[in-house]
């Protein structure tokens, strides 16, 4: 299982799967407008209610079951393993093709502990030390399927992502967007996810020990945010630091957490939808 593929990326060459993705219904959406705490009063005046009748504009688009690559007793095991993997997310209602294509093409196996490389494939969440983990690979999916719902098939421009954990979700980041940078509070994985990345050679991803809470402003604006630890609100620097037009998700809550959903709509204005459950660890300001 320590093996590398070695054709990395895979392409993407037939359809695989035919359930039909779960479809979520207008009641399973909440529009709101948000912005940082500090400039509520400074932009009230520009909120206004949904007109009735019209879409709620963060909105999925319905799109046809994407293509994978197939999978072939030739392979290694950890290709047919992550082909397998996102067949299955695809089957859960993951739809973007590229967003599969990456999680078919990223050998998770690398990410965790070889002790656990036998479920390196398996939908679940793993300990990678440091009390973090490596999220979910539907998760993974779901969150970049969000911040992509206007890309058109075409790929990202630049992307920030806080909290790098093991690297895993950076890698699939890097197959989605022309720049990934990755942000990591807890020195011991920051150094893990470098040794992690370091054997597959991504030119598009830099990796940063830092506070995520404050974001990278030396780069910033960012077409897409990704933030993997939950708190209460998103930091204010992180709002302010997406492009108008670009997308930020993130878990909301404490013992209960929802992934929102937010479009930067205006210089001073902001949107927002939540979507559905998740947990993550929670989101701590500072560097250790």
């Amino acid at each position: 299982m320590s093996e590398k593929p070695k054709n990395f990326p895979l392409p993407l060459s037939s359809v695989m799967g035919t359930s039909q993705p779960k479809r979520l219904t207008d009641s399973d959406y909440r529009l709101r407008e948000i912005a940082p705490q500090t400039a509520v009063r400074n932009i009230a005046q520009n909120r206004g209610a949904q007109k009735p009748g019209t879409e709620p504009a963060l909105r999925p688009k319905a799109t046809p079951l994407p293509q994978l690559p197939v999978a072939s007793k030739n392979q290694p095991a950890p290709i047919r393993g992550a082909i397998a993997m996102a067949e299955k997310i695809a089957a859960q209602g993951v739809k973007d093709p590229m967003v599969l294509g990456a999680l078919a093409t990223v050998p998770r196996h690398l990410f965790v502990e070889s002790g656990l490389s036998q479920q390196a494939y398996v939908d679940t969440s793993l300990p990678i030390g440091h009390q973090q983990t490596i999220s979910r690979p539907y998760t993974v999916a779901r969150m970049i399927e969000a911040v992509r719902v206007d890309a058109g098939g075409k790929k990202l421009a630049s992307v920030l992502e806080i909290g790098t954990g093991c690297g895993y979700q950076a890698a699939v980041l890097s197959q989605v967007a022309d720049m990934v940078y990755s942000i990591e509070r807890i020195r011991a994985l920051h150094e893990l996810a470098k040794n992690n990345l370091r054997q597959l050679r991504i030119p598009n991803l830099r990796l940063h020990y830092g506070d995520g809470m404050l974001g990278l402003p030396q780069v910033a604006p960012f077409d897409a945010i990704v933030i993997a630890a939950a708190g209460l609100e998103v930091p204010e620097a992180l709002f302010l630091q997406l492009a108008v037009g670009g997308y930020m998700i993130a878990p909301i809550g404490n013992e209960k957490q929802t992934l929102q959903l937010t479009k930067r709509t205006g210089e001073r204005q902001w949107q927002s939808v939540m979507l559905e459950d998740c947990h993550f660890v929670p989101l701590r300001q500072g560097i250790i």
